[in-house]
């Protein structure tokens, strides 16, 4: 059986984005822009996984057009997000008008890779079964924020992650920005915070500070990665999942986690610089890491 470099695990959504000026439908979830990103970059051996309702499946045949190779869980649902800005950008309310089915062992028993990244958009999204399960297999990748949130009557609510004491333990790489790490550790400090979350498990933590740069703790040291420059700011949805996308094809080539997160951090730079997914090449993300003014957390 094909073993994968890499796998990104998690559902694509349809998301209802309504603003004062107008309201546009589009396909999101950290699946879709992680499997956009990383097609970027041929030289990987990479596989999605998603669930999805099949009338969303022309956004499966368009990743399948661009190459990507997509294996769909059927699901009565497509997760369906509404997300209403008032003309405070960051002001949002956000409702889940739909769930498509969580992800389960049964479906995931034949894929085999190195690397396993799980898309978490819901707490329900992965059990710490499907944790366990793939970590026997590969190095598990997780995005914090799903486990975080939690659909109650179409609203979303903000909630700890009961069962993280048990799932962390089979979680290689962790990513958390500053709020959420804060939810899972009750610290706010940051150093504090990744020794925690190391000492439950995880291997590689990654905390995220937006403008501010980023934080790798890897049991040893903690690695300062800056953040560059944006020549200007048009869209930030999905830069986390872009920024996970980078590192891990890096981390799945060898490279060290001082580069893995500088190329991370430029491919997110260049990702909030347009709207949609991460467009560039690794040509651009490099010269993004030698020409940019950075910026280096203050730990």
């Amino acid at each position: 059986m094909e073993k994968h470099e890499l796998c990104c695990v998690g559902h694509i959504t349809l998301d209802k984005i309504v603003t004062p000026r107008n309201t546009v439908h589009m396909p999101g979830g950290t699946s879709f822009y992680f499997s956009h990103a990383i097609r970027r970059f041929p030289d990987i051996d990479f596989t999605l996984v998603t669930a999805l309702a099949e009338s969303e499946m022309a956004v499966v045949d368009e990743l399948r057009n661009l190459h990507v190779n997509v294996d769909v869980m059927p699901s009565e649902n497509s997760v369906y997000f509404e997300n209403i800005y008032g003309e405070n950008q960051d002001n949002r309310k956000q409702r889940v008008l739909a769930k498509a089915d969580p992800f389960s062992v049964e479906f995931l028993q034949h894929v085999q890779a190195n690397i396993f990244h799980l898309g978490s958009l819901l707490a329900d999204d992965f059990s710490t079964e499907v944790i366990r399960f793939l970590a026997e297999k590969g190095q598990v990748s997780v995005d914090s924020q799903g486990y975080l949130r939690e659909v109650r009557d179409k609203k979303v609510y903000a909630v700890d992650w009961p069962e993280k004491e048990e799932a962390l333990k089979h979680i290689f790489y962790l990513k958390a920005n500053e709020h959420e790490m804060e939810v899972l550790t009750g610290h706010s400090d940051v150093k504090q915070a990744a020794l925690q979350l190391y000492d439950w498990g995880v291997r590689e933590v990654l905390i995220t500070l937006g403008s501010m740069g980023s934080v790798i703790y890897d049991g040893n040291t903690f690695t300062l990665i800056p953040a560059y420059r944006p020549t200007e700011v048009v869209d930030a949805t999905g830069c986390g999942d872009t920024y996970m996308t980078g590192y891990l094809y890096c981390r799945a080539k060898g490279k060290s986690i001082q580069e893995s997160g500088c190329f991370a951090a430029a491919m997110s730079t260049l990702k909030i610089e347009a709207s949609g997914p991460f467009k560039g090449t690794k040509e651009e993300v490099l010269d993004c890491m030698t020409k940019r003014e950075q910026r280096l957390p203050e730990i």
